[in-house]
């Protein structure tokens, strides 16, 4: 008897497929762009990190609204748009000849990113799964972990063809391998005959077309909820901390004697070690407390960051990449399902785009104050032991937050909205 794979499945792939060109382009391998932009037009640190701080406005003021957009419109139409207009912004990229050119190219990389990455793939993937939510986005998301193995390939065709031509070119690429994959998508199973899980709909459900759905609470509503405050302050933290240490990896790593190479096979390394965490930390979470989860989460980061001051030493680069990579994996899955059991479905756009949100405004401080540091001391060391301090607050917020209740974990109606 033939089995047939359950669509939410192929969404699953085509979302991760999609995260892992632009995560390899416009977020990891971004670094690998810092110093050709610095010989080529001599701008300070600070002003280039600014630049790729922008990135996070996806994440940041756009985030929120993201969300609302995917709740009402549904995600295929935004990842369609989003592509498009990732593509349009490399290339307006490849022809940056000022700084404020080079802020609006990636500030129109940024809009489309929104569009078809985070807060959109997590909405639709949160839409088709419940019981193997933790499993399916861990899947997902490695999309963004393993665009490490891209990394070399960015590297490479930087130092071989210009970085110009480069951008260029993967802007196209993002228009050949994304508009496709982005048709793929559906925003629910209900309209195509399956539950969430895959499972079928009862008779009634299925001659009504629809699963009913609580009320969707206002933002600021939202906003009061506790839990959801500590969950939005953690992500700042750790989002601070990420776009820090991928933004200057590679500088850092060439102030303390490593060579260009070898700094980018570790820049590589960070995305891909993080999809073991991504898989294992989803799979924990389905059989585990979600939240004693993501704290073990952040306690793996928060050891790793601890050794990246050391990093004179060769041997300690395991030290600090396993453990650190493993747990900012675990993290990236853990918010979305989190949000799935604490409130159910109802809102989850916009819940996760509140919490990205907030790890937005930690990731605009983090490259920028990391590139100030270094400007200001010539080293990287004391910003990244104020890091690792602050990791540990976001372990306790985590704490802090409380079990969930059985009615959002059993019902997808029931949740800590209606409680409030």
């Amino acid at each position: 008897m033939r089995v047939r794979l359950f669509y939410g499945w192929w969404i699953v792939c085509a979302c991760f497929s999609i995260a892992l060109y632009v995560s390899s382009i416009i977020f990891f391998g971004f670094t690998a762009f810092f110093e050709p932009l610095v010989r080529e037009f001599g701008w300070s640190y600070t002003e280039i990190s600014f630049a790729m701080s922008l990135r996070g406005l996806e994440m940041g003021i756009l985030a929120p609204f993201i969300g609302i957009l995917a709740d009402r419109f549904g995600s295929r139409k935004l990842m369609f748009y989003g592509v498009i207009t990732v593509g349009l912004g490399l290339i307006l990229l490849g022809f940056t000849r000022s700084l404020l050119t080079l802020y609006a190219a990636i500030m129109l990389i940024s809009f489309g990113a929104g569009g078809c990455t985070s807060v959109v793939t997590m909405t639709v993937v949160a839409h088709w799964f419940k019981r193997k939510i933790g499993t399916a986005l861990g899947v997902m998301t490695s999309g963004f972990g393993a665009s490490g193995l891209m990394i070399p390939l960015v590297v490479m065709v930087i130092d071989t063809f210009g970085w110009r031509t480069a951008v260029i070119a993967f802007g196209v690429g993002m228009w050949i391998i994304g508009i496709p994959l982005s048709l793929v998508v559906r925003d629910r199973p209900e309209p195509y005959g399956y539950h969430i899980d895959g499972d079928p709909l009862s008779s009634e459900d299925s001659e009504n077309g629809v699963v009913k759905r609580g009320e969707k609470k206002r933002f600021l509503d939202l906003l009061k909820i506790k839990e959801l405050r500590c969950l939005n302050m953690a992500e700042a933290i750790r989002f601070m901390v990420v776009t820090a240490v991928i933004v200057h990896i590679m500088p850092y790593l060439s102030t303390v004697g490593w060579s260009r190479t070898s700094a980018g096979l570790v820049a590589a390394a960070i995305p891909l070690v993080s999809v073991v965490g991504r898989l294992l930390f989803g799979w924990l979470s389905d059989r585990f407390n979600k939240r004693l989860v993501m704290a073990w989460a952040f306690t793996s980061m928060g050891c790793g960051m601890l050794a990246l001051p050391l990093l004179g030493t060769d041997y300690l680069i395991f030290v600090f990449l396993v453990p650190f990579s493993m747990g900012i994996g675990g993290i990236t899955v853990l918010r979305g399902a989190i949000l799935r059991e604490y409130f159910g479905m109802d809102s989850f756009g916009t819940m996760i785009g509140i919490v990205m949100g907030f790890g937005a405004a930690g990731g605009i401080v983090g490259p920028t104050l990391a590139g100030f540091v270094f400007d200001l001391l010539d080293n990287y060391q004391i910003v990244w032991s104020w890091f690792s301090g602050c990791i540990f607050l976001a372990i306790f917020l985590v704490i802090m937050m409380g079990d969930a209740p059985s009615s959002a974990v059993s019902n997808d109606d029931d949740s800590l909205l209606a409680i409030e």
